[in-house]
């Protein structure tokens, strides 16, 4: 006899066992609350600020509808150079990431220096913040006096976040290859499989897939860093909207850039978190 059997099925719920009902009727509750939970809190948000003796201040400084209609255009044209530095900077990462990952993952002592570069790499761009990094390769490189194109800020300025995310990308990597179990290198040789054959076709194949939900959060954070590369002169949205505030005396334009970059990393957030939690049930 199924457990199926002992609940019965319910009268309202054909098809359903009471248990299913009641847990349906569980979130079905949870949702009302935390609807109605949210709704009181931001009700209560857009009554209570007005309220506050600075908002008609903040509200012309931060919140001003005509600059807003003025700036936007361009805060959009100036987010393409964030985008196209993103473009062509996402692939590098991940290959160099990958080459720093199977340096750390050399097992034979001969190849050992492989593997101590890659613990070097990883903990020294992991442990130096990306904006010095920016400044150190940004101003450091183009200051030899290199003839253009080489004293470019989007050249350099793409080789710093290269080598940052690379860091951060290579490890994640690692930790797939690491989670590949042990036996599957084993019956990879026991079919006559070379090293390099069994990590090429066994071992990155599965590993690749099982980060991809946490390299896409560090992808998102890469979409962001990006504006980092204004401080050493390309103009792209953050530089833009620094732009139009200096030109008007108002901060909406940087409102405007915060929106643009919503606009595209929460669908980005939201698409890992479906990732994972996809992982999650097919591991579970």
């Amino acid at each position: 006899m199924t457990q199926a059997d002992i609940d019965g099925p319910d009268a309202t719920a054909p098809g359903l066992t009471r248990r299913q009902v009641y847990e349906a009727r569980i979130r079905r509750r949870s949702m009302i609350v935390a609807a109605t939970s949210t709704a009181t809190v931001m009700l209560a948000l857009f009554l209570l600020i007005p309220l506050a003796p600075g908002w008609e201040g903040v509200k012309k400084s931060f919140f001003n509808a005509d600059v807003f209609s003025k700036t936007f255009p361009g805060l959009i044209e100036a987010f393409l150079l964030d985008v196209a530095i993103f473009a062509w900077s996402a692939p590098l990462i991940f290959l160099l990431g990958l080459l720093i990952a199977l340096c750390r993952d050399a097992r034979s002592p001969a190849l050992y220096p492989l593997r101590l570069f890659g613990i070097l790499y990883t903990d020294i761009f992991r442990g130096v913040p990306v904006i010095l990094v920016i400044y150190l390769i940004g101003f450091g490189i183009p200051g030899l006096g290199l003839p253009r194109p080489w004293n470019s800020p989007y050249i350099w300025g793409t080789v710093a976040l290269v080598l940052t995310y690379a860091a951060y990308v290579a490890e994640v990597l690692r930790s797939g290859i690491e989670s590949i179990h042990h036996s599957q290198r084993a019956a990879a040789a026991s079919l006559g499989l070379g090293h390099g054959d069994t990590m090429r076709f066994v071992i990155l194949p599965q590993a690749i897939r099982r980060v991809v939900p946490a390299n896409m959060n560090l992808f998102i954070a890469l979409q962001k860093d990006v504006a980092l590369l204004s401080f050493i002169g390309p103009v792209e949205i953050f530089r833009q909207a620094g732009v139009y505030k200096s030109l008007l005396a108002n901060f909406t334009p940087y409102v405007g850039a915060a929106l643009i970059f919503l606009a595209v990393t929460v669908p980005a957030t939201r698409y890992a978190d479906y990732l994972m939690t996809k992982q999650a049930r097919a591991r579970s």
